[in-house]
C-alpha cells in the first residue's frame, strides 16, 4: 500500500492479471485471472471451465472442506486452496475483485502470498468512489476448540491486527509467534512466507495420491523424527530429486527459510485469507493459538454472524450532549404544531436532506408514567414510534417548499420493539428517507436508539398537507 493509500475508501485493481500453475493437491494446472470488480462486489471466483460459468462467493458459510486448504462450493462448482489468493487481496487493500479459474484449484506456486500480492501490484491498486464500511467489533468474541487445542479471540481495536502463536509438541518448530501490526505491513513481512507440513503428513499425503501437484519447492518440510535412507530414497523418486537429506536444522534440502519464524508467518497469512471470508472488513485484534483453517473459518462465521446481529452499529448516531443542537424545543415548536404533553423531541443534533437525529430525553415526570405502569414505569412503544414520526416530521417539512406543512401517519410497517424504555434513558431518534417525497407521501426508516443498542424499528410512511 502505497503513503496516499486511504484505507477509507473501497479499492479494485486497475487491470486485469494472470497467474498459471498447478494445483498442489490436484496437479491440475490452473490459469487464474484477477478482474477488476464494482464497488460493493467483494470476492467472488468464477469457474471459467464449467458450463455456465457459475460464481463461487468468498464466504464462509459456503466452506465445503478445510481438510487441506480451505474449499469453497457453490452451484455445484468447488474452487480449493482459496485462502493464499484472499490474504494477499486483503493484504494489498483490494476490496472488489473477480477471480477467474480454468480449473478447481487456485495456482501453489511457491507456497506463499507472494506471487499474487506481485501481479496485483503489476496491475495497480485503484481507488473507488465508494466508501468502504469497517465493522469494529466492540466486545471479545472467542472461539475454542478443545480437542485441537485451538483458542482465537478478537479484541476491540482501532486497526485490524493480528499475532498468532503456534505450538505443534515438535522439537524443531518449537513454540513460534508473529505478529502483522498494520495491513501495510503485509506485503514485506507475511506475503513471503510459505505453507509447511511435517515429513510423516507428506509421506501420509503421497501413500494417499493427495498431493499431485507437489513440487518439494513450494512448501517448507519439518523433519523432527528420524528417517531412514530408505525413505529418503522414496522422497527423491516422487519429488524428481537425485537426492533429498535432512539439514541440521531439522527441514528438508530444498530452501532456505525466509524467516526464522516463517511457519508461524504463514500460519497468519492463512488467518488473514481464512477471515476474508468473513464478508465484512473488520477492526479488531485477532489473537490465534494454534489456529488451523477449521478453526479459522469456524470463527470467521462467529464473528459473521456478530456483525449481522449488530450490522446496525456503523451507523449508530453518537450524542454529544456539550455541542449545541441544531435545533432546540423553542425551534421544533416552530416547525410542528404538537405541545405538552405530546411533543416527544427535545432537540435535533443532525440534519441533511435523507436524514435526521433526534434526541429525546426520558425523565419519571413523563405524564404517561402516572398509568405506565405505575410501579414499574415503562415508555409505551406507540410513543417512541410518535417520537420517531415527531422527528422524521421535520426532516420532511424541511425538505419542502416555503409554508406551513402538517404531517399525517399513513402507514407503519415492520415495526419491531426490541427493549424497554425507562425513565433516565435518553432516546436517540434517526430517521432516514428512504425515497424522494413525492406528491406529499414521505417514506421513511426509523431508529430508536438508547446508548448503541436498538430499541425500536419501523418504516412509517406519512402525508406532508399544507396549512391552510
Amino acid at each position: 500500500m502505497n503513503a496516499n493509500f486511504n484505507p477509507d475508501k473501497q479499492h479494485t485493481l486497475g487491470n486485469a492479471v494472470s497467474i498459471s500453475g498447478t494445483g498442489l493437491h490436484t496437479g491440475i494446472n490452473v490459469d487464474m485471472t484477477l478482474k477488476p470488480a464494482n464497488p460493493g462486489y467483494g470476492y467472488q471466483f468464477q469457474r471459467i471451465d464449467l458450463p455456465g460459468m457459475p460464481l463461487i462467493k468468498a464466504d464462509c458459510d459456503l466452506v465445503t472442506d478445510t481438510s487441506r486448504g480451505t474449499t469453497l462450493e457453490e452451484n455445484g462448482a468447488k474452487v480449493s486452496t482459496v485462502e493464499h489468493v484472499l490474504a494477499a487481496l486483503v493484504g494489498m487493500g483490494i476490496d472488489n475483485c473477480l477471480i477467474e479459474v480454468n480449473g478447481p484449484e487456485m495456482p501453489i506456486i511457491d507456497g506463499s502470498s507472494q506471487p499474487f500480492v506481485e501481479i496485483i501490484e503489476e496491475a495497480g491498486v485503484f481507488e473507488q468512489d465508494a466508501a468502504k464500511a469497517w465493522y469494529s467489533i466492540d466486545t471479545n468474541i472467542s472461539h475454542y476448540d478443545e480437542k485441537k487445542r485451538v483458542e482465537m479471540t478478537a479484541l476491540p481495536s482501532t486497526d485490524y491486527k493480528i499475532t498468532t502463536l503456534i505450538d505443534f509438541n515438535s522439537p524443531v518448530l518449537g513454540t513460534q509467534h508473529a505478529g502483522l501490526k498494520t495491513m501495510r505491513d503485509f506485503k514485506a513481512e507475511i506475503s513471503p512466507c510459505r505453507t509447511f507440513c511435517f515429513l510423516h503428513e507428506l509421506e501420509m499425503l503421497l501413500d494417499n495420491n493427495l498431493i499431485k501437484g507437489g513440487d518439494i519447492n513450494n512448501a517448507i518440510v519439518v523433519v523432527d523424527k528420524p528417517v531412514t535412507q530408505e525413505e529418503m530414497s522414496r522422497l527423491a523418486r516422487a519429488f524428481g530429486r537425485d537426492k533429498m537429506e535432512v539439514k541440521s536444522e531439522g527441514y528438508l534440502n530444498n530452501l532456505e527459510l525466509r524467516f526464522p519464524n516463517e511457519p508461524a508467518r504463514h500460519k497468519l497469512l492463512d488467518v488473514v485469507g481464512d477471515l476474508a471470508l468473513i464478508g465484512y472488513p473488520i477492526k479488531a485484534h485477532i489473537i490465534a493459538n494454534r489456529p488451523g483453517h477449521s478453526s479459522n473459518v469456524d470463527f470467521a462465521r462467529k464473528i459473521k454472524h456478530y456483525i449481522k446481529k449488530n450490522k446496525h452499529t456503523k451507523d449508530i448516531p453518537v450524542y454529544d450532549p456539550t455541542q449545541p443542537p441544531l435545533y432546540n424545543t423553542q425551534m421544533i415548536e416552530k416547525k410542528l404544531p404538537h405541545r405538552y404533553p405530546f411533543l416527544l423531541v427535545d432537540k435535533i443534533i443532525e440534519l441533511t436532506d435523507k436524514h435526521i437525529v433526534g434526541i429525546k430525553n426520558v425523565t419519571f415526570n413523563e405524564p404517561f408514567f402516572t398509568g405506565h405502569f405505575p410501579n414499574n414505569p415503562v415508555m409505551p412503544g406507540v410513543l417512541q414510534v410518535e417520537a420517531l414520526a415527531q422527528t422524521g416530521g421535520i426532516l420532511a417539512i424541511n425538505s419542502m417548499p416555503q409554508g406551513e406543512y402538517d404531517t399525517y401517519f399513513l402507514k407503519i410497517d415492520n415495526c419491531k420493539f426490541k427493549m424497554k424504555v425507562v425513565p433516565g434513558d435518553t432516546l436517540i431518534l434517526r430517521m432516514e428517507l428512504v425515497a424522494p417525497i413525492r406528491r406529499g407521501i414521505c417514506e421513511m426508516r426509523g431508529t430508536v436508539f438508547v446508548g448503541n443498542k436498538i430499541a425500536t424499528e419501523a418504516d412509517l410512511v406519512a402525508q406532508l398537507v399544507k396549512r391552510g
